[in-house]
């Protein structure tokens, strides 16, 4: 469905700058310049980050063929003859007004969903159970912000007969904008817990900014043991709300202990499944759910609620209700065989979901060859013919190289992708495409494995991925963006960022980290030797490059891959200077930045050393300073602060000087993660951020803000019965007092494990619960006492640290810091990266 920009104004009561095509239109929207697919039908609203500005995208995207944009201020209009610009007063307002607009073009039933956890879960089951009955669109991934909804909800077309979106909001009077976009015939509140907690006075004004969601819906489903929820419901009854209206929430309601419309008689949890029965205006409803845990069963019921108040036939429930899947909530990238890197999406099919997992591809490749493993796009409710050009749209706008379609749809389609850019290649199924293809032939690539479940696309991935022990750091990526973007929100609009990404990213991994930063436009990145550096420009990484310990025997290197060396001495700038002679060319600029030592006495000048840097730098003029920095020694500890400060005052005196006799300006910067919170008065030109982007802040204020980035995880390889009076590992240090269940688990201190740990100092998490470390920490495995924890199977999962059990917890035990115990992964552990 297309829109005529000039009908905009009257919609958003916008202002018409330019109207350089009358007859422009739009179907496609875009808040993020990265993301252009289809230019000639696109409108780019130019957001104002904190950081990005919108209207520096402009040009840009002009050259690439857009025409149609809105703004917040006037634009120079001089190289955009041609364009559509509107401008606004809010642009998200405007995304929002014209998402309205078109929302009110239909009339089918909207399903909303709100709660604080279990909102995406509901969302996706509900499109599993129903999508036999009607055509749904519904929010890719968890698109429920400010953005994200209108985003979903702009894809309604006439082929829908339901849409079911979620919305969330992190403080008050975000709900009603996203009710006025959605406006849902049927609510579900999930629940209500901490999530998000944060921007709101209590539990209760945080479930009544939720419920403006449901303002106008026939009915409300929720479950009455949520007492809270069920509370501020009944008691906002026949209430007057602030626009005057009389509130009538209709509910219809599960319990299991409350009274309830739909009465939980019996949950009966079995190895692998549980059985539920229930009874609903006198009738009785028994079902089996393949899953066991309490957030699955309490989420599958609000789908079953739902059901019944569709009158979703009892045979249909029972049928699909134990037909329901596990949702991939994240896309995962790992190692492949062959220096191939596997982005792994392969549980829907969805054309917004392909978008995005393209897009995560592109971010995240680190070579020219990209290959996508394609399934057929099922249930899409859309002409297959638009269907598949669109795929070879998207395809082709992000530079594929290799289209591996499976499955008889496309097959049927495969004279469409006979023009396009991209080599294809066709099979009827999932076992054609490995029965054809070697597939250990697949080597330096990026490959995107997209596809339906009924495909079984996991088979491919595990005959791709290169295989490793069962011992896995996950890396969450939405994480590091999320700290990353707490930092800028304490920075003032010019500072510039700089991102530590040394000693293997704080053992995160330097160029998956590296390669997100990129995306997210830090200003600078550094390392602390000249072979990190150089490995990060093999993958393609174009940003600055400081390297902070250059060794003098690898200039060579330092300067062919345009790394930037921090000079410390007049011995390495005289070092710098005679392999410049010998390298660069006469009329090329190098860029040095220079360290100073102004209180923590480990490497740069001293103030008695600037007279000969200044006489040597302008005896080369082709040598300039970049950066001048320093190093903070105590910026985490206040009893230090009037230490901290005196450095920062040596800094400005020093470098000023520097300035004056040079007659040139640099860039400055002192503030390391922990100085960015404390210090905002000095954040001069840029910052430094290191062990902050990983999730860990010395700030009591910060470190609440912050999320976790890593989770160190292994598995159970064997479970032991020992009596009472027998000793357990090397060197008989454990004892077993009483007699004792121990798991081995496959970790140690070859992993990066710490020794320290051993004999009861530490403990991992099985289902939730401490199981100390018995006896000594060995290379490559731990014994743990899971005595007190019941159900425990040789192949669980065991948490070594995380979200449940921090880093910091673990670093206390052995007397160290959180910086050891990240950089002490080893890299025989599998780093898994994954973006939500």
């Amino acid at each position: 469905m297309s829109t005529l920009f000039a009908d905009l104004p009257m919609i958003t009561k916008g202002e018409l700058l330019l109207l350089g095509s009358p007859e422009g239109h739009f179907s496609h929207l875009l808040t993020d310049s990265r993301k252009l697919i289809s230019p000639e039908d696109t409108v780019f609203f130019a957001l104002n980050g904190k950081r990005l500005k919108g209207i520096d995208f402009i040009v840009s995207l002009y050259e690439q063929g857009v025409r149609n944009f809105i703004v917040e201020k006037k634009v120079p209009l001089d190289n955009i003859e041609e364009a559509n610009v509107l401008i606004v007063k809010n642009a998200i307002q405007a995304l929002q007004d014209i998402v309205i607009h078109h929302r009110k073009k239909f009339h089918i039933p909207i399903i909303g969903i709100t709660g604080s956890n279990g909102k995406t879960i509901v969302k996706e089951w509900l499109f599993q159970l129903l999508q036999g009955d009607y055509e749904i669109v519904r929010n890719p991934k968890s698109y429920n912000s400010q953005i994200g909804v209108p985003l979903s909800v702009w894809r309604l077309n006439s082929t829908h007969q339901m849409g079911i979106f979620e919305a969330g909001i992190s403080e008050p009077d975000e709900m009603q904008h996203l009710e006025a976009i959605i406006k849902p015939s049927i609510g579900i509140f999930t629940n209500i817990g901490e999530a998000h907690s944060e921007g709101f006075f209590n539990s209760k004004q945080k479930i009544r900014e939720k419920l403006k969601l449901f303002k106008d819906a026939s009915i409300i489903i929720y479950c009455s043991d949520q007492v809270e929820v069920h509370n501020n419901i009944t008691e906002l009854q026949h209430q007057v709300n602030e626009f005057g209206k009389t509130i009538r929430y209709k509910s219809f309601t599960w319990g299991m202990k409350h009274e309830a419309d739909i009465a939980i008689t019996s949950v009966e949890t079995q190895n692998s499944h549980t059985e539920i029965e229930a009874t609903y205006k006198e009738a009785l409803y028994a079902f089996e759910l393949p899953f066991t845990d309490k957030a699955s069963i309490e989420n599958a019921l609000h789908c079953f609620a739902t059901m019944l108040y569709l009158d979703i036939d009892k045979a249909v429930i029972q049928r699909r209700m134990a037909l329901l899947t596990h949702i991939a909530m994240r896309l995962e990238m790992k190692e492949g065989n062959n220096q191939c890197i596997i982005i792994n999406d392969s549980y829907n099919s969805d054309i917004n979901a392909l978008r995005i997992a393209v897009d995560f591809l592109n971010q995240q490749s680190n070579t020219a060859n990209k290959t996508v493993i394609l399934s057929d796009i099922l249930q899409s409710g859309r002409n297959e013919d638009e269907l598949y050009k669109e795929v070879i749209k998207i395809l082709s706008q992000n530079k594929i190289t290799r289209l591996f379609a499976i499955g008889s749809q496309l097959s049927m389609h495969k004279n469409l992708f006979q023009q396009a850019n991209f080599k294809s290649h066709f099979y009827p199924s999932t076992e054609d495409f490995i029965k054809t293809n070697d597939l250990s032939s697949f080597k330096d690539q990026s490959i995107l494995i997209k596809g339906a479940r009924k495909f079984e696309f996991e088979r491919i991935s595990k005959l791709l991925e290169k295989k490793a022990h069962e011992t896995v750091l996950e890396i969450n990526l939405n994480a590091i963006a999320h700290n990353l973007n707490i930092y800028h929100s304490m920075l003032k609009p010019d500072t510039k960022i700089m991102v530590m990404i040394k000693a293997f990213a704080y053992g995160s991994g330097s160029y998956e980290i590296a390669k997100l930063l990129e995306h997210q436009k830090v200003d600078y990145l550094a390392v602390a030797y000249i072979d990190e550096g150089v490995e990060l420009r093999k993958a393609g990484i174009t940003l600055p490059i400081l390297v902070l310990n250059p060794e003098i025997s690898n200039f060579d290197l330092l300067l062919r891959y345009h790394l930037e060396p921090e000079i410390y001495s007049q011995y390495i700038l005289e070092k710098f200077i005679e392999a410049l002679a010998e390298y660069a060319h006469e009329d090329v600029i190098s860029f040095i930045h220079i360290k100073l030592d102004t209180g923590m006495h480990r490497l740069g000048f001293e103030r008695d050393d600037i007279p000969q840097l200044i006489s040597t730098l302008k005896q080369h003029p082709k040598i300039q300073i970049k950066s001048i920095l320093s190093h903070l020694a105590a910026s985490d500890e206040e009893a230090h602060d009037e230490f901290t400060l005196s450095q920062i005052n040596r800094f400005i005196e020093i470098t000023t000087k520097i300035e004056s006799e040079l007659k040139y300006s640099f860039l400055k910067h002192i503030l390391n993660s922990a100085g960015i919170a404390r210090f905002k008065e000095y954040q001069m030109d840029m910052v430094r951020l290191g062990i902050g982007i990983y999730g860990i802040d010395s700030s009591e204020k910060v470190q609440p803000l912050l999320q976790e980035v890593g989770t160190l995880k292994t598995t159970i390889s064997q479970i032991r019965d020992i009596p009472a009076g027998d000793s357990i590992g090397y060197s008989r240090k454990g004892l077993a007092k009483t007699d004792m269940r121990i798991a081995v688990v496959g970790i140690g201190y070859a992993d990066g494990l710490n020794r320290r740990l051993s004999n009861g100092n530490g403990y991992m998490l099985i289902h939730g619960q401490k199981a100390p470390i018995v006896g000594n920490v060995c290379m490559d495995m731990t014994m743990l006492d899971i005595s007190a924890i019941p159900d425990v199977k040789e192949g669980d999962k065991v948490l070594v640290f995380g979200k449940e059990l921090s880093i910091q917890e673990i670093s206390d035990k052995i007397g160290t810091i959180p910086y050891e115990v990240l950089t002490g992964i080893s890299q025989r552990v599998k780093r898994l990266y994954f973006q939500e």
